[in-house]
């Protein structure tokens, strides 16, 4: 892989300009604050898909399983199937927002969205629940990845990054609420209502998006180019060393963060016996931790701290999390109860408040020729390597952690491996030297 010494992702934190109109300092009208906000929430709303359509979800799959009668192994593949299918459509819809501009993928893939959800409010077996949320998947990858495009359009720098941990904090409510609002959704009638809940928001939020978010890529900077020109531009990304390995970091840190997603509401309700409105709780605690750890790092941290080292205490609080969780899980402490077990968890998932707005900023930074398509592979590689985390859970069944842990301990080491062997931070730290900067921003 070609390593472009000279655009290194680092080398642009000292340019945090918003691609933005210019305004003076001091004097910024209300309506453009107001925008600015608008978007913002928009944004926010839209990277938000994925944590409400799988998150609000997770306290019903063991009211699916019954429902349905089928065994737990089946129904996690309607949670593999809908990472898959976000997967897979982002390699579409992000070459496609490159080319026609970001309003019009977007529209389309988020009426899809409400279609296939609605869809799943009325499966009867899990086979069609399964294929539904293949295509739910499929459409909502519309919102993730034009999202992260918009991101690119308008910012660069430490200012990506700022922006990218508000984006935490504002997504970061909906796994926050969304569990709590399954939770007591299986109060009041069965899991269709989850889907029903679901289906509600994703009209609301096309409306909003329809009425009030602008194109943010203009006709000169979009691809004039087919499918041919997109697969060479993607080539020409992942022949990027350094690009490539922030986008494996983030992958399988997802698979860790999805590893948990999965198998902890068996481990938590069968496991441990916990009710589905404690799943609901303690999940919303972790999902606290990462908003937290997100804006610790992008107000205290970005801009005093390089990202690498950001990056790095991230994926070591990872890794020590999944070793703690191996080692109570195959019983090397005795028998542990639920509390432990729950602060593991809580410290794996608040850690990537620090991994992933950091590593999607660092591969951002290297491609605002195709932000599209950059954000793209960004997550087709996180959610692809979700989906296949997903059910190496259960291989064991619903009675042991073990499965959960080692998934989780193997990506966290593959994670760290890949920043250590691809990005390089050292060196380019020493490239950027011996070109005559201030390595400053490469300083891990």
């Amino acid at each position: 892989m070609s390593d472009p010494g000279p655009a290194t992702a680092e080398s642009h934190q000292s340019r945090p300009t918003p691609r933005i109109p210019a305004v003076t300092s001091g004097s910024v009208p209300a309506a453009t604050r107001r925008t600015s906000l608008l978007v913002t929430l928009i944004l926010g709303g839209l990277t938000a898909v994925p944590p409400l359509s799988m998150d609000m979800y997770l306290p019903a799959l063991p009211a699916v399983t019954r429902s349905l009668n089928s065994p737990a192994a089946t129904v996690q593949l309607t949670l593999t199937t809908c990472l898959a299918g976000m997967a897979l459509g982002q390699m579409v819809v992000g070459p496609m927002s490159d080319k026609w501009g970001r309003r019009r993928p977007l529209l389309i893939g988020m009426v899809i969205y409400v279609l296939a959800t609605a869809l799943c409010a009325v499966a009867t077996n899990v086979e069609f629940l399964i294929g539904a949320r293949l295509v739910q998947g499929l459409a909502g990858a519309a919102g993730i990845v034009i999202a992260r495009a918009v991101v690119r359009d308008m910012y660069d720098g430490v200012a990506m990054a700022r922006f990218f941990s508000t984006l935490m904090l504002i997504s970061g409510v909906a796994p926050v609420v969304a569990p709590l609002i399954g939770g007591q959704i299986l109060r009041i009638t069965d899991w269709r209502g989850v889907f029903v809940v679901l289906t509600v928001i994703g009209v609301l939020l096309t409306l909003v998006v329809w009425r009030k978010l602008q194109e943010t890529l203009p006709p000169e900077r979009r691809h004039a180019g087919g499918l041919g020109a997109a697969l060479r531009t993607m080539r020409g990304l992942v022949g990027d060393r350094v690009f490539s390995g922030y986008l494996l970091v983030s992958a399988f840190a997802f698979a860790a963060l999805f590893a948990y997603i999965s198998a902890s509401p068996f481990v938590i309700q069968e496991i441990y016996g916990a009710s589905a409105q404690t799943y609901s709780l303690l999940f919303g605690v972790n999902s606290v931790g990462l908003v937290l750890l997100g804006q610790l790092n992008g107000k205290v941290l970005v801009g005093r701290v390089s990202l690498d080292k950001v990056l790095a205490v991230g994926l070591g609080l990872i890794t020590l999390a999944a070793a703690a969780l191996l080692l109570m899980s195959t019983g090397v402490f005795g028998h542990v109860g639920l509390v432990p077990m729950a602060a593991g968890l809580f410290v794996l998932m608040a850690s990537m408040g620090l991994v992933m707005p950091t590593t999607n900023t660092q591969a951002l930074l290297r491609t605002s020729h195709a932000a599209g398509s950059a954000s793209a592979l960004l997550g087709t590689s996180t959610f692809l390597m979700g989906a296949v985390a997903s059910p190496l859970v259960g291989i064991a069944g619903e009675r042991t952690a073990v499965p959960m842990a080692v998934v989780q301990g193997s990506c966290a080491l593959l994670a760290l491996a890949c920043f250590l062997g691809l990005c390089r931070p050292w060196q380019r730290r020493e490239e950027s030297t011996e070109d005559g900067g201030t390595g400053e921003g490469n300083r891990l």
